[in-house]
């Protein structure tokens, strides 16, 4: 590593630290973007700004939580480290000498931070929101006690929404009118598809309709869009091309006759058909208007490009003419048909998704429950929109003085609303303080992958402007940064990304036009290496035999698969033998990455293949239960339970593992049953047969449960009991399907558990709740601590790294184009391409356009993964990938800068490299060697563990287990003796502290108040009561300068089953130079005379108090004293007496 490249990023992202200074950073990747961040916050902290005013807004909850592990981490060391080494650390971050006051406010920051309740406010955006509605929810005008919900159950609600407004629909009405408008043009799987795309946009369809007041005035916006009448109809704009005042009559009679001198085969049939539709009716021409623009638009709707030929021309010049004219005229028809019945489509969709809208809304707001869309929209509303909107903003302003934002590119336009309100009053002139106050934005537009959540890369730069402006106004400091140091990867890498995207069409959508992508290498030195590996296609197939009988398999190529088991085969040549230069140590399966764009098959065989190696792979970096084949098999026999009518799923449950019939079992059971039931089948043979028998009482325990256990539970037994065969489910589902079947029942089990938490914990109830979602199951492989091969989705690595990175899936580009398209904020829905208007053509465009500028970012975010090598390799069909893949975007880049190379095996053909050498001496190891696989146990993970000591009941004398009675049963007192306790104790505890003339007063404020309940009579007498014991002469040393109220004691004492805990309480403690006074107030009544009517639990109580205090003042007298506030009295406790109950402790 270079020195003076390292010192010049470090300087750079020192600036960017500066917490005097708003700052807008640029940073690529690998260049520390979350280092800096940190650095922010601990200047901040350093420069005296107080934790709660500091909010830092991350992207996901791992970024959040791994930046407040980082500032806690350095907090903590600042606190412990010698004074020489945190100078150091202030002096690298502020770029000063720090002086002694500095450092003794950094070692006080950990503790600061503690302090602040919930900690520093490292938070999601949706976290934020959450916590601002929370504070004001009256002004958010929502349920105090809401709950935030997220993705799965909203979209249980959406589907139980759904089903409420198909139910409508069904009705004649509107709703029913759009239903069936709708399904005209759409299939069945269709429909389903597009309902769940609404339900997914439900957030900007709700934005849309609340911009134009309603789903009425959407469909005029639309029809302004569209350029037709709100209220048009297909069949009218029809009518109306067929009306002589619409067509030129006599000009088309005369080409009509020109056609006729002209081809048989062109010529004559068209002018044919042309004189007959100008001669007939308007009802005659309407109904062959279809067949009439044939011939004049191809079936695409655009001209044809001859629409007579020379010979026919000869009879009229001009006939060639008059005849594109109407080829014009009649594509304008037809644009305003398409255009009509995109309008029709639309607007029916939108009724369809305003109602929907409504029953969600409906439902959630019933269950005072708010999606992730609803916290951002309704904080939005709250800080912009609200009445009190002012306020709140004050109360804000007064909280806040810096806001930091992680991520920035990935921010969609309604999170930087959010953001533009809470900083609205930081550069607002004098403002209401003169406190420096920061905005701070990290990001990089290269890496803007989220469109799907509506992130935009150009509002990166919008918002930029915005927040310059506004600081520049207020004549505040304003920095950008740029920081396009790359710390992660080595110059091979760098150079092949900034290779690739020097050109078109890799540049557009990653670089803005004009600008040139230049990473710098502070790893400069050490070693790395690019290679593209030439492609693996299709083999050629032998010919089958002609009449060959069908009775032998066909060998089946595979490119893909034939690709995993060449990769997992060069990987098992890498580990343990092959070494990384820079890191000076063997490749280790940790250090592989092989990243793909989706998870498809490969990914499956991918996995397979490296187990066949005997890699260690830690699988997938998210998990689709529902696709999962144990969890299949649960979900079938959760099916049969709840239907044991239902043949085939009890037929899936015998065959499965849980049962593991096999299909001679199933044909006996199922063959010529006639009317019955599989179930039933299953119960009669059982008395023949033992293991039929066996089958039928295991799921006859199950069906008996069904409707009394929770899910959870009922998969518990199924998985934990033993089946037929003496195992228990899960180890038979393990057994049947490997060890990699444990994840998924795992990961069934805790969503079984989660549901009970919030939802009723019914089977069904369950079913339905995990089928509404994706069940998708996300799978932290970075922190697994595991050396294994990792296989993730690229944007699942997004802010990871590995040494060497793999990318087979690079052959395909993404060719789906979003049915619904959107433009100037508006949606439209062309049910088929056939029908698009020349508007949706331009929007599918723009869409398509954008789709492929993530798609190259996506490219951008894969290659800047690696550290240490970068392997672009793929497979094809029988056509070969285009040039705009990935592939061909990386073979054509590197092509530039790379050395060809012939590679031989699997891989035969030309491909590339790219690399150097390592010239550095190899930096200290930054992580420990990975354990060997075979290291032996140690004896104590096998050893049972020691009895653990069970720990002495804690002993509270003040709450004796026996208490002697208060009243007679023939007393006509009515009052509750706890409470009369409770209230003496209280008054006897304040009112000795307070001037002998304030108290009555005191007492009888105090108990005059409602919460106590007593009458006139009873707070007279309670005063009464207490006044006259604190106005006894002889209790006055009691109550002097030196006693205590109400003291706490803990201690142990030796009992006769050895040590016990005394916890407790002491009324009254008197603590003198010679002696300890322990006093204890007693409200019971009558109350004893004589020191021989105490009773014996009172003698117990005070022996242990004294035993404990004796430990602390061995060398004073203890007495115990029990004052009865009736009479008032006291009894001192004879030592003699406490002796004999102290050897019971």
């Amino acid at each position: 590593m270079r020195a003076d490249v390292a010192a010049e990023a470090t300087a750079v992202q020192r600036q960017a630290a500066d917490p005097r200074t708003s700052v807008w950073v640029a940073a690529s990747a690998g260049s520390g973007k979350t280092s800096v961040l940190t650095d922010r916050v601990l200047a901040l902290l350093l420069s005296g700004t107080r934790p709660e005013r500091i909010l830092c807004l991350t992207f996901t909850r791992a970024a959040a939580a791994e930046m407040a592990q980082r500032i806690n981490r350095r907090l903590a060391l600042w606190a412990t480290e010698p004074d020489r080494d945190v100078r150091l650390e202030i002096g690298a971050l502020l770029d000063v000498v720090p002086d002694d006051t500095q450092l003794a406010l950094a070692r006080q920051l950990f503790a600061r931070v503690l302090d602040v309740p919930g900690g520093l406010k490292i938070q999601t955006i949706h976290s934020f929101c959450q916590s601002l509605l929370g504070r004001f929810p009256l002004e958010a005008g929502i349920a105090p006690h809401f709950e935030a919900i997220d993705e799965r159950s909203a979209a249980e609600i959406m589907m139980t929404a759904r089903d409420t407004v198909l139910s409508a629909a069904r009705r004649d009405g509107p709703l029913g009118d759009a239903l069936a408008a709708v399904t005209e043009h759409i299939q069945e799987d269709s429909f389903g598809e597009l309902m769940a795309l609404l339900a997914r946009d439900r957030g900007r369809l709700r934005r849309l309709i609340e911009r134009f007041g309603g789903a009425e005035a959407v469909a005029h916006e639309l029809a302004r869009l569209l350029n037709v009448s709100p209220d048009c109809r297909i069949e009218d704009i029809i009518a109306a091309a067929c009306e002589d005042d619409r067509i030129d009559m006599a000009a088309l009679d005369r080409a009509a006759e020109a056609l006729l001198t002209g081809t048989e085969k062109t010529d004559q049939p068209r002018g044919h058909t042309l004189k007959a539709w100008l001669s007939a009716d308007t009802d005659t021409r309407i109904a062959n208007f279809s067949a009439y623009t044939l011939n004049f638009l191809t079936q695409d709707g655009a001209p044809r490009a001859r629409l007579i030929t020379k010979q026919a021309a000869a009879a009229m010049p001009d006939a060639a003419d008059v005849l594109s004219a109407e080829a014009d005229r009649l594509c304008h028809v037809m644009e305003q048909r398409r255009a009509a019945v995109t309008m029709q489509t639309t607007v029916a969709l939108l009724q369809l998704g305003a109602a929907l809208l409504d029953a969600y809304e409906t439902t959630k707001a019933a269950l005072a429950r708010l999606d992730y869309d609803d916290l951002i929209l309704k904080a939005i509303a709250l800080l912009r929109e609200n009445a009190d909107a002012a306020w709140v903003l004050f109360k804000l302003d007064g909280g806040l003085d810096h806001i930091l934002i992680d991520e920035a590119q990935d921010t969609n336009p309604d999170q930087w609303t959010v953001v533009a309100a809470l900083a609205e009053e930081f550069f607002a002139g004098e403002g209401a303080r003169q406190d420096v106050r920061t905005i701070f934005a990290v990001g990089d537009p290269k890496q803007s992958i989220f469109s799907f959540q509506r992130a935009d890369p150009d509002a990166f730069a919008e918002m930029r402007r915005h927040f310059m402006a506004r600081i520049q106004e207020a004549e505040a400091g304003w920095r950008d940064v740029e920081l396009n140091w790359s710390f992660r990867s080595t110059v091979p890498v760098l150079a092949a990304v900034d290779a690739v995207f020097d050109r078109d069409p890799a540049h557009d959508g990653v670089a803005q036009a004009g600008e040139t992508i230049v990473h710098r290498a502070v790893r400069d030195g050490q070693a790395g290496l690019v290679e593209v590996w030439p492609l693996i296609g299709p083999r050629d197939s032998p010919e089958p035999t002609p009449w060959a009988p069908p009775i032998d398999r066909m060998a089946y190529d595979s490119p893909s698969e034939r690709l995993a088991r060449a990769l997992a085969g060069r990987i098992a040549s890498w580990i343990g033998q092959e070494t990384l230069p820079a890191k000076g140590r063997p490749v280790r399966a940790g250090d592989i990455m092989i990243l793909v764009r989706r998870r498809n098959r490969f990914v499956d065989d991918m996995v397979r293949a490296l187990k066949a190696q005997n890699i260690p792979v830690a699988g997938v970096d998210r998990m689709v239960l529902s696709e999962q084949l144990a969890v299949m098999d649960l979900l079938a026999l959760a099916e049969f339970l709840l239907l044991p009518e239902d043949d085939l799923t009890l037929a899936v449950v015998l065959k499965g593992p849980l049962i593991g019939f096999d299909d001679d079992d199933l044909f006996t059971l199922a063959y010529d049953r006639g009317p019955a039931t599989l179930w039933q089948r299953l119960t009669d043979a059982a008395a023949t047969n033992e293991r039929f028998a066996a089958a039928r009482d295991w799921l006859a325990r199950l069906l008996a449960a069904v409707d009394f256990a929770p899910p959870y539970e009922l998969f518990a037994r199924a998985l934990t009991e033993q089946t037929i065969y003496g195992e228990t489910g899960r180890q038979r589902m393990v057994a049947r399907l490997g060890v990699e079947a444990e994840d998924p029942i795992e990961e069934f089990m805790n969503l079984a558990l989660a549901h009970e938490r919030t939802d009723i914990p019914s089977l069904q109830n369950f079913l339905h709740w995990l089928k509404a979602g994706d069940a998708t199951i996300t799978r932290d492989l970075e922190h697994s601590g595991r050396d294994e091969v990792r296989i993730i989705t690229v944007h699942g690595a997004k802010g990871l790294q590995a040494p060497i990175v793999i990318l087979p899936d690079t052959t395909t580009a993404p060719k789906s184009s979003p049915p619904i398209l959107w433009q100037d904020g508006v949606p439209l829905w062309p049910p088929h391409r056939a029908h698009e208007p020349q508007i949706c053509v331009t929007a599918r465009a723009e869409a398509n356009h954008r789709r492929d500028q993530e798609y190259r970012r996506l490219l951008y975010v894969a290659m800047t993964r690696a550290e240490d090598r970068l392997l672009v390799c793929g497979w094809h069909g029988k056509q070969a990938p285009s040039d705009t893949s990935w592939y061909g975007l990386i073979r054509d880049g590197a092509a530039t800068i790379a050395e060809p190379v012939e590679f031989h095996g699997e891989w035969q053909g030309d491909g590339l490299r790219i690399d150097c050498p390592q010239t550095v001496d190899v930096p200290p190891a930054t992580q420990p060697e990975a354990p060997s696989p075979e290291t032996e146990a140690p004896d104590w993970l096998l050893a049972p563990p020691p009895a653990e000591p069970v720990p002495p009941r804690p002993l509270v004398p003040s709450r004796p287990s026996a208490e002697p009675p208060v009243l007679s049963p023939l007393s006509t007192e009515s009052g509750d003796r706890f409470k009369r306790g409770l209230l003496v104790h209280r008054l006897l505890q304040s009112l000795p502290d307070l001037p002998e003339e304030r108290r009555r007063t005191a007492a009888e404020s105090y108990l005059a108040r409602p919460v106590h309940g007593l009458d006139a009579t009873g707070q007279t007498d309670l005063v009464d009561e207490v006044i006259g014991v604190l106005e006894t002469p002889e209790f006055a040393p009691l109550f002097a300068p030196d006693s205590h109220a109400e003291t706490p004691i803990v201690g142990t004492i030796e009992g006769p089953e050895g040590p016990e805990v005394v916890s407790g309480q002491v009324d009254r403690l008197v603590i003198r130079e010679n002696e300890i006074v322990i006093v204890d107030y007693k409200t019971n009544r009558p109350a004893p005379r004589q020191e021989n009517d105490v009773p014996e639990v009172y003698y117990r109580q005070m022996a242990a108090y004294r035993a404990v205090l004796r430990k602390i003042w061995p060398d004073r007298l203890i007495r115990c004293v029990l004052l009865w506030t009736d009479g008032p009295h006291t009894i001192s406790l004879s030592g003699r007496q406490l002796d004999r109950y102290f050897d019971a402790f």
